[in-house]
C-alpha cells in the first residue's frame, strides 16, 4: 500500500483524533460561525459590503426619531410646574454628580443628543430609594454668537452654567478644535466642583447615553477598594477596539484563561455526554487544541458579545488598566476631578495629543496615579455628528 494511502487511512478514520478536529474546526469555523455572525457589527465574519450601509441609516432613522422625541418630552415637560423645578435645585455635598458638557452642533442638530441623554438621566436617576443617585448638571460651552438652543431649553429643569461674557471672550481667540476642548472640559469640571462640592464626579459629554443599571453599577465601582486610589475610571471604550488580539496584557490573559475553561469545561463532560462519539481525553495534546478552539471562537465572534453576559449584575463588571481612547464617560473618584483639571491645564493639545491621551500619560507617568477601564460599557454613544470635528454627508457605525 502507498505510503500517503495508508497516511490517510490511519489519520483521517473517524476514530482518529486528528479528523474528528479537523472536522469540527472546518464546520465551526466555515460553516456555524459565518452563518450566525455575518450580521454582527463587531464579528470578523461581518459582511460590510452588505449590511454596514443598511445598519447605519437605521440608526440614525432611530436616533433621529429619539431625538425628536425627546424634543417633544422636554417641551411638554415645561408647562408643568413639578417638571421645570424637579431637577434645578443642586444640594450640596452630594454622593455623585453628573456634570454634562454640551456645545451647539453644526450639524446633526435635529438629532438632539443633549435632550436624549437628559431624558434618560432624569428617568433612571430617581433608582437608588429615596434619594436619588446623583445631582444633575449642564455645562454649556457654547462660545459662539447662536444660543445651544437645546440647554437653552433644559433651563427651566436643570442647572445650566456658563460662561461669564468676559471669560467666553477669552475662550473665543485662536487656538485649535483640540486645545478648545480641552479648555471646555476643565471649565465644566472646576465649575462643578466649585457649585456643589460633591464627593465624586462623573463627567459625561452630551452625545453619551447612559444604560439603564449606570447608577447601580457606579454606585458598585466606588464601593470597590481600588477607587480610592485612581485619578480616573472609563466608563466607555469603542466596541470595535475590544477585541482579544489587543496589545493589552490584561486582555491576552483573559483571552487564554477563557479558553482553558472552555477546554477543560468540554473534555470533562464529553464521558457525560458525547452524541458524536468523540474520542478527546483529558490530554494535555487535547487541551492546547479545545483551547486554542475557543480562544479562535471567542475571538472571530467578537469579544464585544461575550462582555455583554456581565450585565446581569453589577458585581460582574470587569475592572482593568485604562486604555488610551476617548472621554466620553469619564468617573472622577473623590477630589480626583480636581488633579485631572491641573494635569490637563499644563499641557497644551493638539492633533494626536488630545485630552484623553493626556490623561493616559498623565496616569501612566506621575508617580502614584493610576487610571481604570470598567467592561462592559456604562453609556452608548449616539453621536453619529461630532460637534468638533468634520462629519462625512452619511455618518457609518464603522
Amino acid at each position: 500500500m502507498p505510503r500517503w494511502r495508508a497516511f490517510f487511512s490511519h489519520y483521517l478514520r473517524w476514530s482518529s483524533t486528528v479528523t474528528q478536529a479537523l472536522v469540527l474546526s472546518v464546520i465551526t469555523f466555515c460553516i456555524v460561525l459565518p452563518l450566525c455572525c455575518h450580521q454582527l457589527l463587531y464579528s470578523y465574519f461581518f459582511i460590510k459590503s452588505m449590511y454596514l450601509d443598511s445598519m447605519s441609516e437605521d440608526v440614525l432613522r432611530d436616533s433621529l426619531n429619539q431625538g425628536q422625541d425627546a424634543l417633544r418630552f422636554w417641551q411638554s415637560a415645561s408647562t408643568t410646574a413639578a417638571g421645570s423645578s424637579r431637577f434645578s435645585n443642586i444640594a450640596q455635598h452630594p454622593e455623585l454628580l453628573v456634570t454634562v458638557v454640551t456645545v451647539r452642533r453644526k450639524e446633526g442638530r435635529d438629532f438632539h443628543y443633549l435632550l436624549q441623554v437628559m431624558q434618560q438621566l432624569s428617568g433612571i436617576v430617581g433608582g437608588c430609594g429615596e434619594r436619588r443617585c446623583a445631582e444633575l448638571l449642564v455645562c454649556d460651552v457654547e462660545s459662539g454668537p447662536q444660543e445651544n438652543q437645546d440647554a437653552k431649553l433644559l433651563e427651566n429643569h436643570f442647572r445650566v452654567i456658563r460662561r461669564s461674557p468676559q471669560e467666553q471672550q477669552t475662550v473665543r481667540e485662536q487656538i485649535n478644535t483640540f486645545e478648545r476642548e480641552k479648555r471646555d472640559y476643565v471649565f465644566c469640571v472646576r465649575k462643578g466642583w466649585e457649585l456643589v462640592k460633591p464627593k465624586n464626579m462623573v463627567v459625561l459629554e452630551d452625545d453619551a447615553l447612559p444604560r439603564e443599571d449606570f447608577f447601580r453599577v457606579v454606585k458598585d465601582l466606588l464601593s470597590r477598594r481600588f477607587a480610592l486610589q485612581t485619578l480616573y475610571i472609563k466608563l466607555y471604550h469603542p466596541e470595535r477596539l475590544q477585541h482579544y488580539w489587543n496589545p493589552e496584557p490584561y486582555r491576552i490573559l483573559e483571552w487564554v484563561g477563557l479558553g482553558l475553561v472552555g477546554a477543560t469545561a468540554l473534555l470533562l463532560g464529553f464521558p457525560y455526554w458525547n452524541p458524536f462519539s468523540f474520542s478527546f481525553t483529558l490530554s494535555v495534546g487535547h487541551l492546547v487544541f479545545f483551547t486554542l478552539y475557543f480562544m479562535a471562537a471567542a475571538e472571530l465572534l467578537g469579544r464585544h458579545y461575550l462582555l455583554e453576559v456581565r450585565r446581569l449584575s453589577p458585581q460582574l463588571y470587569a475592572v482593568s488598566p485604562a486604555t488610551e481612547c476617548c472621554t466620553p464617560a469619564m468617573l472622577y473618584p473623590g477630589n480626583a476631578s480636581l488633579r485631572v483639571a491641573e494635569y490637563l491645564d499644563g499641557t497644551f493639545c493638539v492633533k494626536g495629543n488630545a485630552k484623553d491621551i493626556v490623561l493616559y500619560q498623565m496616569a501612566r507617568t506621575t508617580p502614584g496615579e493610576t487610571s481604570h477601564s470598567v467592561e462592559p460599557n456604562l453609556i452608548t454613544h449616539i453621536g453619529a455628528f461630532s460637534s468638533v470635528r468634520p462629519n462625512p454627508s452619511r455618518p457609518k457605525l464603522l
